[in-house]
C-alpha cells in the first residue's frame, strides 16, 4: 500500500486529492495537513511513502518545508503540487530536492502516474516541461529569465514582495533583520534592472511568480 501524506491548505483541494488517491486499490491517505508546520510534524511522527506538497502554504514557504523534509534521515520522496507556472518553479523545486513537480491544472490521471513514478524511485515532470528542459541544455539556446539566476533567498524575497509583503513583514516571516531584507531588495533591483519596489512587485506578478 502506497501511503500518501497530503500537505495542502485548501480543504476542497485536499478532499479532491484524497478521493483521487483512494480510488486506487493500492493507495491510501492515512494523514493530511493544512499547514507546513503540521505537515512536518506528521512526517516526523509517522511513516509515509510519499509527501504531496503544495508550494503556497499559509505559515511556511513550501520550499522551506521541502528542504526541511529532505534534510531529515531517510526522508520520503516529495511530489510538489502547485498552481504556479511549472516553467517558473519546477527547476527550482527539483534542485531543492523534490522528486517531481505537478501543476494543479494537470489531469487527474497525471497525479496517479506522478505518484507511482516518484514512489518507484524516478522523477516526474510533465512531457512539456521535459521538452523545455532538454531544449535548455542546447548551448545555442538563449539565456533564461533574469529571476532564474537569483539565489534562493533573493527569489524568496521577490515572491513575497510580489504577494504584497512589506520589508518588515518579510523580515518577520524569514527571521531576518529589516536591514538584511532591505539589502536583498536592493540587490533584486540591481539584478533585475528595476528602479522601485513597485516595479519589483509588477515583475513578480507579470512573471507568474505569485497567485493573483
Amino acid at each position: 500500500m502506497i501511503r500518501c501524506l497530503i500537505v495542502e491548505d485548501h480543504p476542497i483541494v485536499r478532499a479532491g486529492l484524497r478521493a483521487l488517491i483512494e480510488n486506487e486499490r493500492d493507495m491510501a491517505t492515512p494523514a493530511e495537513a493544512g499547514t507546513g508546520a503540521e505537515g512536518l510534524t506528521l512526517a516526523g511522527e509517522r511513516t509515509f511513502d510519499i509527501v504531496i506538497l503544495d508550494l503556497n502554504l499559509p505559515d511556511l514557504d513550501g520550499l522551506e518545508v521541502l528542504r526541511t523534509l529532505r534534510a531529515r534521515p531517510d526522508p520520503p520522496p516529495v511530489l510538489v503540487l502547485s498552481a504556479h507556472a511549472e516553467d517558473q518553479f519546477a527547476v527550482r523545486v527539483l534542485r531543492a530536492g523534490a522528486s517531481g513537480f505537478l501543476s494543479k491544472h494537470a489531469a487527474p490521471d497525471d497525479l496517479i502516474d506522478a505518484i507511482r513514478r516518484v514512489v518507484g524511485g524516478r522523477r516526474y515532470v510533465s512531457p512539456e516541461l521535459a521538452e523545455r528542459l532538454a531544449a535548455a541544455l542546447d548551448p545555442r539556446a538563449p539565456d533564461g529569465e533574469p529571476h532564474e539566476r537569483l539565489s534562493r533567498r533573493e527569489f524568496q524575497v521577490l515572491c513575497m514582495l510580489g504577494k504584497g509583503y512589506s520589508v518588515s513583514e518579510i523580515a518577520g516571516e524569514l527571521d531576518l533583520s529589516v536591514k538584511t531584507v532591505s539589502t536583498y531588495r536592493a540587490r533584486l533591483r540591481e539584478k533585475l534592472h528595476l528602479d522601485t519596489t513597485a516595479e519589483l512587485i509588477s515583475y513578480a506578478i507579470r512573471s507568474g511568480l505569485v497567485d493573483v
